[in-house]
């Protein structure tokens, strides 16, 4: 979808085969899309800084845009000390393991796959009536979808990503809302929904590299994704703060 959007905008598009980034790249104007772990190493390699929020950003907020409990611990420490079902997640936007509801220790993945240093969200366990993505620049949605409905995909039998009227025109208010109140990077990709019986939350920020895209315009995903990568002379001072860190990299190797 965003390789057909970026030739209708006049944009060239290349799919990487490798870890290595051509050298033609290096220094030019480069909008990168991928699995998280891979853009950090290619954007490490052609000079371009990515913006996204820090770890601690979702349990930085507000009770009134969480309406449940949020906290950010060490993986080994969840293993040592879960006693409740709770939903953990990895805190670093990786999907090192499946985010969702663990009832006991050994359910959550072990040392043998992630160390005991791994940082993971605990959170309380609610229920989403519906869940939208939202693709924001500088302040304003461009595209948003619905992706979940009662806890399904939002997706109907002809391939439309769709969700109550009523339930479309709340997230559309409430979106508005945390963009007025809440600090996000120039280019980011808001998570949120209705907890059931508590009423609208952030559910998560996502980096716009790496995001889905869901039912959202691909085009106007393609102008959040370009200011989402700066080059690294073109960072300003507004997006120092939301600059994540490089990637250390050995190419000997």
């Amino acid at each position: 979808m965003l390789r057909a959007a970026s030739g209708r905008v006049g944009w060239k598009a290349e799919r990487l085969g490798g870890w290595r980034a051509p050298e033609r790249l290096r220094g030019q104007d480069v909008v990168l899309y991928g699995e998280p772990t891979f853009v950090e190493v290619i954007a490490a390699q052609v000079g371009v800084a990515l913006l996204d929020v820090p770890f601690d950003w979702l349990p930085g907020l507000s009770q009134r845009h969480l309406r449940r409990t949020i906290g950010v611990s060490a993986l080994g420490d969840v293993r040592q000390t879960l006693a409740d079902p709770t939903f953990v997640k990895p805190a670093d936007g990786r999907k090192a393991f499946e985010g969702k509801v663990y009832a006991a220790p050994d359910d959550l993945p072990g040392q043998d796959v992630l160390p005991d240093d791994t940082p993971v969200f605990v959170c309380e366990p609610v229920r989403w009536d519906v869940e939208f993505r939202c693709h924001v620049l500088d302040g304003e949605v461009l595209t948003m979808s619905p992706y979940l409905l009662d806890g399904e995909l939002a997706l109907t039998e002809d391939g439309h990503w769709q969700a109550p009227d009523d339930d479309v025109q709340q997230a559309k208010q409430y979106v508005t809302e945390i963009l007025s109140d809440v600090p996000v990077p120039p280019a980011t990709v808001l998570d949120i929904g209705r907890i059931r019986d508590r009423g609208w939350a952030v559910v998560e920020a996502n980096a716009a590299w790496g995001a889905g895209l869901y039912g959202c315009d691909p085009e106007q995903v393609l102008r959040v994704l370009a200011r989402s990568c700066v080059r690294q002379g073109e960072v300003t001072e507004t997006d120092r703060a939301w600059v994540t860190a490089k990637v250390e990299l050995d190419m000997n190797r």
